[in-house]
Formats: C-alpha cells, sequence, structure tokens
C-alpha cells in the first residue's frame, strides 16, 4: 500500500472522527438508554453502530446514485435530519423518551427502546448528513476499488471504535447516578436541538443562497 493511500485513509478516518464524534455523543447515548438494562445497552451500542457501518458502506458506494435518483439535494437531507434531532430533542426536554411504563403499552415501549439504536442514534447523529456526504465526496474522488476496499476496512475501524467509547456507559452511569443522568438528559436534549438547528439551517442556505 503506497503512501498515498494511506493519507486518504487516515483523512477520512480523522473527517469521521471530527463530523460524527463519537466521544461527544457518549453523554446522549447514556441519556437515550438511560432506562435500559446493561444488555439492552449493550444491543443498542453494537445495533447502532453496525447501522452506521452499513449506512457508510452504502452512501460510499450508492449515496450519490440514490440520492440522484430520488432527485435528493444533500440539503434537503440536512433539512430532514435536523427536523429529526429537533423532534427527539424535544422529548428529551421533555423527560419522555426512554421512559418505561409497565402497561398494556410495554411491548410498543420496547420497540421504542430497539429502534433507539437506528433512530436518532446511528441517523441522523452519527451517520448524519455531514457524514454521509463527506463519505459520498470521498468515494468519488477516489474510486478504484483497493481505495474504496480500504476505505470500507476504515468504516468498519471507526465503528469498532465507537463502540469501544460507547461502552463505557455504565461507568458514567455509575459516576453520574439517576439525578445526574436526568440534569444531563435535558441538557443534551437542549443541546441536540441547537444541533438540529444548525444542520436545518446550513440545507436552508445551501438551498437558498440568498438568504445567507
Amino acid at each position: 500500500m503506497d503512501a498515498v493511500s494511506l493519507s486518504v485513509f487516515l483523512k477520512f478516518f480523522i473527517g469521521l472522527v471530527a463530523i460524527i464524534n463519537p466521544l461527544g455523543l457518549l453523554p446522549v447515548f447514556v441519556s437515550l438508554t438511560s432506562q435500559m438494562t446493561p444488555q439492552e445497552r449493550l444491543k443498542t451500542n453494537t445495533t447502532a453502530n453496525f447501522a452506521v457501518m452499513i449506512i457508510l458502506w452504502t452512501s460510499m458506494f450508492a449515496g450519490q446514485w440514490i440520492l440522484d435518483a430520488f432527485d435528493i439535494s444533500i440539503a434537503s437531507f440536512r433539512i430532514a435530519g435536523g427536523s429529526l434531532i429537533v423532534l427527539i430533542a424535544w422529548s428529551m426536554l421533555q423527560g419522555k423518551l426512554g421512559e418505561v411504563r409497565h402497561n398494556k403499552e410495554e411491548k410498543g415501549e420496547t420497540m421504542v427502546k430497539e429502534s433507539i439504536a437506528v433512530v436518532p442514534l446511528a441517523l441522523p447523529l452519527m451517520a448524519g448528513p455531514g457524514a454521509i456526504s463527506s463519505t459520498i465526496v470521498y468515494a468519488s474522488q477516489f474510486n478504484s476499488a483497493k481505495q474504496l476496499f480500504g476505505m470500507s476496512i476504515v468504516v468498519v475501524v471507526f465503528c469498532l471504535a465507537s463502540w469501544v467509547i460507547f461502552s463505557a456507559a455504565p461507568l458514567l452511569f455509575r459516576l453520574m447516578g439517576k439525578t445526574g443522568i436526568n440534569v444531563v438528559t435535558r441538557i443534551m436534549g437542549l443541546i441536540m436541538m441547537s444541533l438540529g438547528i444548525e444542520i436545518m439551517v446550513a440545507g436552508i442556505k445551501h438551498m437558498f443562497p440568498s438568504l445567507a
């Protein structure tokens, strides 16, 4: 493997770390999984990172084609993703996300907890518009079979690193306690709402440059 390819793979990995920022998302993961058992939290962690891997692989090999096929722009994707983050953040601010009610709705709550791994964790918090667009750009610039294979391995390495980081959640639970988790949930809800609005604004500015 030549030095140029290694440089590309390193930049791609650093870019994923900077855009997705799994360390920064750790408090969000703690908030979203605060009502789960250790086994459910581990399953959510594994499912979320596996979903991110699939999403980034799909973006790498077919992302631009899919967007073009449905005539969807990255700007529209940003607005949709930002809107979803705002809705999830509102639930966190209200303290409703992740609640468990042991009654007739218990089965439905279990389904909701399982879906958290994919939405909003994997998409759009981790593999959001930024990560997807970055992956599409790299794949279009470095599109040889060797380079695409190398970037696919980089995605796997990143997801494994992210899984290890999220595995530190139980330590945070012990350090923060229930009250601390509730406080962090609302703080992260406010931050997530701000992030969602920023993503929406970026999409709107890109769609309507005259507004910038």
